[in-house]
């Protein structure tokens, strides 16, 4: 997928909260591709979602966030999210969307740095009890890419970034920049 494909629609069920539809004729979704369940560097990048959704959801952008892991695992990680989180532990969703794995994933220098933040943050939250470890086996690897995909309401898909290490993803920023350029649905008559 690419800018201007279409998502053909669909109805996406996640792991706690009601089915989403994608594409939303009422506003734009953010569908973003992340690697497995309580990923130290999946969780960093999901602080900053966290931390400005509102602004998000303001922006009139829905965020929804696919992970490889099954349901039963997503649940014990990501049950106090504020937005929709989905499982496709067969990557149904990964591959119709291009989303790739490789070792450049962990094996960039430009990931190092946030890789070494996400664990140490993510070791603290642990002893802390505010996150949990992974599992020890990922049954859909650890070497997963992000992606991102910012889909109107008509189902086309405004903007896309493959991510080129773990990474490497639109900051909140970037994605609220997106949000303003996008084209916004006619108002019902």
């Amino acid at each position: 997928m690419e800018p201007d494909s279409v998502v053909a629609a669909r109805t996406l069920t996640p792991v706690t909260g009601p089915d989403v539809a994608v594409p939303d004729s009422g506003r734009l979704i953010h569908l973003q591709f992340r690697r497995f369940a309580g990923c130290p560097v999946c969780n960093l990048h999901l602080r900053s979602i966290v931390r400005r959704h509102q602004e998000i959801e303001a922006a009139g952008v829905r965020e929804v966030v696919v992970f490889h892991s099954p349901a039963e695992e997503l649940r014990e990680h990501t049950d106090e999210l504020p937005f929709a989180v989905v499982a496709d532990p067969g990557k149904r969703l990964y591959r119709e969307f291009g989303v790739e794995q490789a070792p450049r994933a962990l094996l960039s220098p430009r990931a190092w740095g946030p890789i070494a933040r996400a664990l140490l943050t993510g070791v603290w939250a642990v002893i802390r009890g505010r996150e949990k470890l992974p599992a020890p086996s990922q049954p859909g690897g650890r070497l997963g890419l992000p992606a991102d995909f910012l889909i109107g309401g008509d189902g086309r898909v405004i903007a896309a970034k493959h991510g080129a290490h773990a990474y490497d993803q639109w900051s909140v920023d970037e994605l609220l920049a997106l949000a303003a350029r996008a084209p916004r649905p006619d108002p019902a008559p």
